[in-house]
């Protein structure tokens, strides 16, 4: 086994997510992060994993089963996350695959850009290493937002690599986990690998980048960036933490739900277009580490145009937290921002409950 690579193997055809990727790149490889030299044959000073994609990209059978059989890992990553079956799969060598699956080499590793070698075999369209690939288990997760170019990517765009999700928890049902990223706390929102397949997802994920990207308030979530250019798809929003106790005191409540509503009022009166959170529920409202309540999950929400008015793309479904949805939205029926309101009072019910005893404040803040 080697250590943490400090090479970057750059012969041939390189990543199919990867923004800057230079398809006609034949003769090159910076062996430890230094410039590109022009290279015939494997130096003999390099590591043995770099030996190892150099031989895949080279298609040499023999050469591969001598540096493996002398303790090379098969699944060695240079460093961009890449292994010798993805340089296999974009150069088409079924048989050096073959051979490198036969060896133990794992079918689905994604590189730093979440490309697999399956997606770079689809994307140099070599059907040979597609079929052996599906064959051992391997499936498609290419970010369906993905750009060609890297002048195209997004300001926000994050490197998941800096994402530490090493003692990430689980904030809100498995959506939203609170992780580090540049020794802060941010609170993550991932989305599973069915969204590449679903239009619909995808078009909600677009959207509320959108809406993330116009509001800014001290109780709405800050946005702060996503991934989008590899898999698993994330929103990071700031220093959020969910908070869901039990009874609150009558201080405690009327502040948490001055929160909400400050926040909710934001987003109402918002210019040019009114916003409907649409999904507002306890998960959905964030704790920040000064002890304020902030608005977050913007997956469903609506702009108000000049109609004043909205209405669901097909009949509503509820899957989770149906207490909170207005009877118009069930009803499939033109609605506004009062269906946010319906929630807040839901949610103002659950916070102010004290043994048998409630407390009630006017919940008309928009």
């Amino acid at each position: 086994m080697e250590g943490k690579p400090a090479a970057r193997f750059a012969l041939g055809k390189q990543s199919s997510l990867a923004p800057e990727r230079d398809d006609d790149r034949s003769a090159e490889v910076p062996l430890s992060g230094g410039p590109a030299a022009k290279v015939t044959q494997v130096p003999e000073e390099i590591g043995s994993g770099i030996r190892l994609m150099f031989l895949a990209n080279e298609g040499d059978l023999d050469g591969i089963k001598e540096v493996l059989g002398s303790g090379a890992d098969v699944n060695f990553r240079d460093i961009d996350g890449r292994t010798a079956l993805h340089v296999a799969a974009c150069q088409g060598f079924a048989d050096i695959a073959r051979l490198l699956l036969r060896m133990g080499a794992e079918a689905d590793p994604e590189d730093r850009w979440g490309s697999t070698p399956l997606a770079d075999a689809i994307h140099y369209n070599n059907n040979e290493v597609i079929r052996l690939l599906e064959k051992n288990g391997a499936r498609v997760r290419v970010a369906p937002m993905h750009v060609k170019n890297v002048r195209e990517v997004p300001e926000y765009e994050i490197d998941p690599s800096e994402l530490d999700f090493t003692n990430s928890v689980d904030i809100t049902k498995g959506t939203f986990r609170v992780v580090t990223w540049h020794g802060i706390q941010v609170a993550v929102k991932r989305f599973n690998e069915d969204i590449i397949a679903d239009e619909d997802k995808v078009r909600a994920f677009r959207d509320e980048l959108a809406l993330l990207q116009q509001i800014r308030h001290p109780n709405v979530v800050q946005f702060l960036g996503a991934v989008t250019q590899s898999s698993p798809m994330m929103i990071g929003d700031l220093r959020a933490f969910l908070k869901r106790e039990g009874a609150q005191t009558p201080v405690s409540a009327v502040r948490y739900a001055l929160d909400i509503a400050r926040g909710m009022n934001y987003l109402h009166e918002h210019k040019p277009e009114a916003i409907i959170h649409r999904d507002l529920e306890p998960s959905n409202i964030l704790l920040d580490d000064t002890g304020h309540l902030k608005v977050a999950d913007f997956g469903v929400s609506k702009l108000l145009k000049v109609a004043k008015t909205a209405r669901e793309d097909r009949p509503f479904t509820c899957l989770d937290a149906c207490r909170y949805v207005a009877p118009e939205v069930f009803r499939n029926e033109e609605y506004d921002t009062k269906v946010d309101v319906f929630a807040f009072s839901l949610i103002l019910q659950e916070y102010f409950k004290s043994g048998t005893h409630a407390y009630f404040i006017d919940v008309n803040y928009a």
